[in-house]
């Protein structure tokens, strides 16, 4: 069935298409016929970062910017979801058109610029959910604040949502901010750590509650880079690394209509770079940092690749958009029958746990 609704919606351009999918999955959810799409999602306990997860398969941020669709895709299965990016300010993003599908490889590239409506519409909404599954909240930068002072947003932007979130995902990795991939090296690496954490610790203390906080990461980064991200997360004491975002590599989809298009590259190109990171940042960390894999995966094989590369969870964004809600089931039962995978697995097995 979800075939025939992709030709329809494939009919569309991108971003409409997106916005029509989310608005009948929310009007399906509403009449109480989302059942009909959503699989039966086998339950594969985790613990990771001291939380419960009921399967390793979550929702990557990005997808439900503005936590407006969160009880439709609750219910689809996810083990998780991760809403945003958020930022502290509403902004519009970049200019459209912004999102181009390469379907032939199941990918797109988008540079949609942190396009949301801000942090108060986005508590508003995580305030109204029927969903009480664990929900993480991706928070960023806004365009308009220079990198020196980027600090300042991530602060706040923790700060705000640490009262609702399950965990909280920092994305210093997007190519489609001016300068936020600087973030990830170098001095201004090690203080935006230091600031996310410090800001983290004023909250445990004022909240009496402890949210752990994952950094989201490029796949772009060559071995110095990834064992420099993971000796700076490690000594930072954050609680997890979400590898990895879209790539700006091109050689998978040259020669391809929109292979020149600004923005990141994500679905099946990115699988490899993914995983290279994952490996890498894996061999670095062992257990000490549990690792959130993402990118390039659209099918139970791609999921299960994550697993056996040091990923203690896993995430979808682009190969749902291909695949839709099989694709949780799909990726769940591969994991389940992975032999690395432990199951369940212990909270002294992962590092983030509190």
């Amino acid at each position: 069935m979800y075939g025939l609704i992709r030709e329809l919606l494939f009919r569309l351009p991108p971003e409409q298409a997106h916005d029509v999918a989310l608005t009948s999955m929310d009007l399906a959810q509403h009449l109480g016929l989302l059942g009909l799409f959503a699989p039966r999602v086998p339950t594969v306990p985790t613990k990771v970062m001291g939380l419960d997860f009921p399967n390793p398969v979550g929702l990557a941020a990005g997808l439900d910017k503005n936590a407006d669709h969160i009880d439709a895709l609750g219910a689809l299965g996810f083990g998780f979801i991760e809403v945003g990016t958020v930022t502290p300010l509403a902004q519009p993003g970049n200019p459209q058109p912004r999102m181009f599908r390469l379907t032939e490889h199941q990918a797109i590239i988008n540079r949609m610029g942190f396009n949301n409506k801000g942090l108060a519409h986005l508590l508003r909404q995580v305030d109204r959910r029927g969903f009480r599954g664990i929900l993480g909240i991706n928070v960023g930068k806004n365009a308009v604040t220079p990198v020196e002072q980027a600090e300042s947003d991530y602060r706040r932007g923790i700060a705000a949502v640490y009262s609702q979130a399950d965990y909280i995902a920092a994305n210093v990795s997007s190519p489609n901010t001016p300068g936020l991939r600087d973030l990830q090296f170098g001095d201004s690496l090690l203080r935006l750590l230091d600031a996310i954490k410090d800001e983290q610790t004023r909250q445990a203390a004022e909240q009496g509650r402890y949210v752990p906080i994952a950094v989201k990461i490029a796949p772009d980064l060559d071995d110095a880079g990834i064992r420099f991200v993971a000796d700076a997360l490690r000594q930072a004491g954050l609680d997890g690394v979400i590898a990895t975002n879209t790539t700006i590599d091109r050689d998978a989809v040259a020669g391809h209509l929109h292979a020149g298009e600004a923005g990141g590259l994500s679905g099946g190109p990115a699988r490899e770079p993914s995983v290279r990171v994952i490996q890498g940042l894996s061999a670095e960390l062992g257990r000490t940092l549990p690792i959130i894999g993402v990118g390039g995966i659209t099918d139970g094989a791609s999921a299960a690749e994550k697993i056996r590369a040091g990923a203690s969870l896993v995430q979808i964004y682009t190969g749902f958009i291909y695949r839709g809600p099989a694709l949780i089931r799909d990726a769940a039962m591969a994991i389940l029958n992975e032999p690395v995978w432990q199951h369940p697995r212990s909270a002294d097995e992962t590092a983030g746990s509190r």
